[in-house]
């Protein structure tokens, strides 16, 4: 034989072969002998005979192979002037049969998509433990307007390869304040062009390439690197490993997605509804929508409708419809996200949804001119069912992915304004206030470790604020004189105390989970400087509450102060809202600003030189009996809590001095 060779197909391999007849004299029929090579191994020179067929057919079919094996064949071949036993046979090949399409087959391939899920969840933590910081600061300085947001989004959805992770991210900053509307629909816009990356790179890469021994040389890269000492060195061996799973998951996952020939009922199902204008390209969008709200990835989810795609289980058009689709499920991850925040969260968030749906709306009706302009510059046409096209198909979906996202930014872009405008609309403020009884900006059952640091930041400085707002409604009462209203301030300073003790919870627990992920050096010490600040701020708030029961008790049994006790009180409470200032003006500075630490000294010099003072004059003035005893015992309680918040104050602002210093 000068050229033969197999085809495996599900349920059926085919041996094809070719003589050069100038050379040798035509054969007069063919058969194949096979078996597993375990078989053979085992048990000699065993064989099963296929039938004797003329030569000029070219090919012999298979059937009733063993699934997922390993099979050794020769291809015999006898001529006319031979005996009827005297086969030819050629040099010895391998052939692998596929594993039959089933529950097994099933769950191979729902398995294959977990292994490239969970791969690009590690990729995406250990790109952010290893250039964690330096994606804070590149984060901070790339949202400076919606252009600039653009290119902050792209790069971030980019390098994560998930783009629910940045809408997420986005829609959390919204909330904390820490970036506008406007630069936010900029954040959204980039994820959605960077999640094309996944899409060019299965196209490219994954589907063309045994991606799976590019897999093995990854993790003999990185894993030596996990013995390395040097902890900036080890930590990209998990980047590199997850790198590698998602190489693996999508090499299993292109083995284990069934193929369909042409002529089955399922492929001429999805045939016969693209077909159908408009309608049909709806009901694709539709399941593309559900899939990605389903696996909760966009990239996963583009990454499974090319592999089906290449296998010829669907065709371009309806390929193609599905990837519209996933672009409005992945907006459903945000709007989760955002339901537990406040209404900046939830408008943000709906910009997205906005992009997305009108985004779709226009194309549903252009796709076919699309698509057909894009296979115009194919080398094969991305409508043919055979091998070449089917490639073919799949750069095109990668291409018309592209096409369709950058075109819909370069169309939008320029309407933010009234994207902002609509998303107010749509979602209209309730007129809820600041006292948050949790924090409602942080979505605890997404995790994004370093990047979550700056959120659980702006949540420490909520809860700082929400302190210097007992500080003043403290003040207030102690010089109120009306009954009624003493007591509806009391009650105010009571629930915020239910806040702190939530808050205190709350930034302890996110922060726990912050830190069971992979982080450097510098922001585990982040980590634990939020935790020990919140239980300051916490320890504040229960001075206050107690000082504003105290304050309550006293108007009830009719217990006086002198104008001289008021006034010293208010004196101190004046040096230690000062100190409050200038705690939350520490807690308010970016990683590049330096903490105001000889601000904060002062302030808490002040604090005990005004204390040691009014004591010295109370122990004088108790000595003289110039003090009813039952109100210099309440004077005395409430100057010495206030000077234990200026002790719980400084110690802010010195875990934030440390955590500069790491």
């Amino acid at each position: 034989m000068e050229h033969y060779g197999a085809v495996t197909e599900e349920a059926y391999t085919e041996v094809y072969w070719s003589v050069d007849c100038d050379a040798l004299q035509r054969p007069d029929s063919v058969r194949v002998r096979y078996n597993r090579a375990a078989t053979l191994a085992g048990e000699g020179e065993f064989w099963y005979f296929s039938e004797t067929v003329p030569f000029g057919e070219g090919r012999i079919v298979l059937n009733d192979l063993a699934g997922a094996s390993n099979y050794i064949y020769q291809v015999g071949y006898k001529r006319a002037d031979i005996s009827e036993t005297g086969y030819t046979w050629s040099p010895r090949k391998t052939f692998e049969t596929k594993l039959a399409w089933g529950p097994t087959r099933f769950l191979l391939m729902v398995g294959a998509l977990c292994m490239f899920i969970y791969g690009m969840k590690i990729m995406s933590e250990g790109v952010q433990a290893s250039a964690g910081n330096k994606l804070r600061k590149a984060l901070a300085g790339m949202t400076r307007n919606r252009f600039t947001g653009v290119g902050s989004g792209f790069g971030l959805t980019a390098l994560l390869q998930s783009s629910s992770a940045t809408t997420v991210m986005t829609v959390s900053f919204v909330n904390a304040g820490l970036i506008t509307l406007t630069e936010s629909a900029g954040m959204m816009m980039g994820a959605n062009i960077g999640t094309t990356v996944t899409g060019w790179f299965v196209s490219l890469v994954g589907l063309r390439v045994n991606i799976t021994l590019y897999a093995l040389i990854l993790f003999a890269v990185a894993t030596p690197l996990i013995f390395v000492k040097k902890r900036e060195i080890r930590t990209w061996s998990t980047p590199l490993i997850g790198f590698a799973l998602l190489f693996m998951g999508l090499g299993f996952l292109r083995t284990t997605v069934p193929s369909f020939t042409q002529d089955s009922e399922f492929v001429n199902f999805f045939i016969d509804y693209s077909g159908i204008p408009v309608v049909g390209v709806l009901i694709f969008v539709l399941l593309g929508a559900v899939i990605t709200v389903i696996v909760q990835s966009s990239s996963s989810a583009i990454t499974l409708t090319m592999t089906l795609c290449a296998s010829g289980v669907i065709p371009l058009e309806a390929a193609a419809a599905m990837v519209l689709g996933e672009n409005i499920g992945t907006t459903a991850t945000a709007e989760i996200a955002a339901l537990v925040g406040n209404v900046h969260a939830k408008r943000s968030a709906r910009i997205h949804s906005l992009f997305n749906v009108i985004g779709v709306a226009w194309m549903v009706f252009l796709l076919p001119f699309v698509l057909d302009l894009i296979g115009s510059f194919m080398p094969e046409s991305p409508f043919e069912d055979t091998p070449a096209g089917r490639q073919s198909a799949t750069t095109s979906l990668a291409v018309f992915h592209t096409f369709f996202n950058v075109a819909n930014l370069a169309i939008l872009i320029w309407f933010v304004p009234q994207l902002v405008r609509l998303a107010s609309f749509t979602v209209p403020s309730r007129g809820v206030d600041d006292e948050i009884h949790r924090l409602e900006y942080i979505d605890t059952s997404i995790q994004l470790s370093e990047l979550n640091i700056v959120e659980a930041r702006k949540a420490v400085t909520k809860f700082g604020e929400i302190v210097q707002k007992m500080a003043l409604l403290t003040k207030r009462l102690l010089t109120e004189t009306e009954t009624s209203e003493k007591l509806k301030i009391h009650e105010k300073i009571s629930r915020y105390e239910e806040i702190t003790d939530n808050l205190e919870i709350e930034i302890s627990r996110y922060c726990s989970r912050i830190s069971t992920t992979e982080l450097s050096k510098e922001s585990s010490e982040r980590v634990r400087a939020m935790l020990s600040i919140s239980n300051d701020l916490e320890r504040i708030g229960d001075i206050y509450n107690r000082m504003s029961i105290t304050v309550i008790r006293k108007s009830e049994a009719k217990i006086w102060f002198a104008q001289e006790q008021r006034d010293k009180l208010t004196e101190l409470m004046g040096l230690v809202e000062k100190a409050l200032r200038v705690m939350l003006s520490n807690l308010k500075k970016s990683e590049d600003e330096k903490i105001d630490m000889n601000g904060a000294l002062d302030a808490e010099r002040a604090i005990n030189l005004a204390r040691n003072a009014i004591r010295k004059e109370y122990i004088a003035r108790i000595e003289k009996g110039k003090y009813n005893l039952r109100s210099g015992t309440i004077y005395s309680e409430l100057f010495s809590s206030l000077e234990k918040v200026g002790d719980h104050i400084i110690n802010v602002s010195e875990a934030l001095a440390g955590e500069e210093t790491m």
